[in-house]
């Protein structure tokens, strides 16, 4: 409850001059960009959690082969989470992690130059600690909650410990993708790229805390991944990098590329709209070509994993995934039907069918992959 929800006097508002007070949309806008990065993480790491459980059950019907990649980080199930920076952004990521994924607390590791601070976490069990070396070292997936300012010598710190298969998901808007790469000297990072429209509905749910807002079916909706509702706009090849990343997981485990299709059909396609019922072919189903250049599928033998993907040119360069995902509609409401599930919605076709469609946002650099990417893959993806 809001003590200050009655006296008008007393808010933040009430000191700023009348001819300033336009600015105040640029609060709203802050909080819409919180919530709806917070939401993307939420599902992301769904998305991993369940793909663990589909990589585990199907254990047993997977040939076993020589590891590319370290043993440990193969054999343990669990999803370890780590979080560098709990300010304001922090501890609401930390929340939403806890309880909306959920992640058990002994799973989550928090690095913060005030870990005193963060009692609510340590009485949950969460462990909190001002050790970024530590924390990158454990996680299997390490979110960056930090200032700008402070970045480079995190990443000093961290680049080192970082096992090849950990996920760095990045909320330094600051700090490009190809800077990022180079100062981790790792290429398995996501950064989700927001961008503002000119009309800014404020819809985040004001004085809600963030775990209820996010429970909130307007406001879920305003944060679906081909949505511009609130004005708060993702750029598409954040989704274009989960599906590479899904696949990174399976290549570490020497997953055959046919067991990988198997499951990422599972895993992102077990969300079925009404049509499906009535034209099964106008379900969507994943082929080889959809993620490699078809002449580097043809000379793919049948017992291998897929290649190794660099997770920062996914991001920055257009793919045979960027290419079938935007001409392919049907793909698109399967997604958005399957991210609004996550949440506990059920929208309906036609609810989907009104989702804006935001694939490149202006201003966002995507450039072409050079035509022999996928037939030469080391040039910009790699194996080693």
């Amino acid at each position: 409850m809001d003590i200050l929800d009655d006296l008008e006097s007393l808010k933040f508002e009430c000191g700023i001059p009348e001819d300033e007070r336009y600015w105040l949309y640029l609060q709203g806008r802050y909080r819409g960009l919180m919530i709806k990065g917070c939401a993307h993480a939420v599902f992301f790491c769904k998305l991993f959690c369940t793909l663990r459980e589909l990589l585990h059950q199907g254990r047993r019907t997977i040939q076993p082969r020589a590891m590319s990649f370290d043993a440990a980080s193969v054999e343990d199930e669990t999803l370890k989470v780590g979080i560098i920076g709990c300010g304001h952004l922090g501890r609401q990521l930390a929340t939403v992690l806890l309880r909306l994924v959920p992640i058990p607390a002994e799973n989550l590791h928090i690095s913060t130059r005030r870990p005193e601070s963060l009692v609510e976490f340590q009485k949950l069990g969460v462990r909190c600690l001002y050790d970024n070396a530590s924390v990158a070292s454990w996680a299997k997936v390490l979110f960056l909650c930090c200032l700008p300012s402070q970045l480079p010598n995190i990443c000093l710190e961290i680049q080192n410990k970082l096992e090849k298969t950990c996920f760095v998901y990045s909320f330094v808007s600051a700090i490009p993708l190809p800077r990022l790469k180079f100062l981790l000297n790792h290429s398995n990072i996501l950064r989700p790229q927001y961008h503002f429209t000119e009309r800014f509905d404020n819809n985040w749910g004001e004085t809600k805390e963030i775990t209820a807002v996010l429970q909130d079916p307007v406001v879920i909706r305003g944060t679906y991944p081909y949505s511009d509702a609130g004005g708060v706009i993702l750029n598409i090849k954040w989704l274009e990098g989960v599906f590479y990343a899904a696949i990174n997981v399976c290549t570490a485990r020497n997953v055959f590329h046919s067991h990988v299709l198997q499951i990422l059909n599972k895993l992102f396609l077990s969300a079925h709209l009404e049509s499906c019922e009535t034209d099964k072919a106008s379900c969507p189903k994943f082929q080889l070509t959809d993620f490699l250049n078809k002449n580097y599928v043809n000379s793919l033998l049948h017992r291998r994993p897929f290649p190794w993907f660099d997770l920062t040119t996914v991001q920055l360069k257009e793919t045979p995934f960027s290419q079938h995902l935007s001409a392919t509609p049907t793909l698109q409401n399967h997604l958005t039907l399957l991210y609004a599930q996550s949440f506990g919605i059920t929208p309906t076709e036609e609810e989907l069918s009104k989702v804006s469609t935001v694939l490149h946002p202006k201003g966002m650099r995507v450039d072409r992959y050079p035509h022999n990417v996928f037939e030469n893959y080391t040039n910009d993806l790699s194996i080693a």
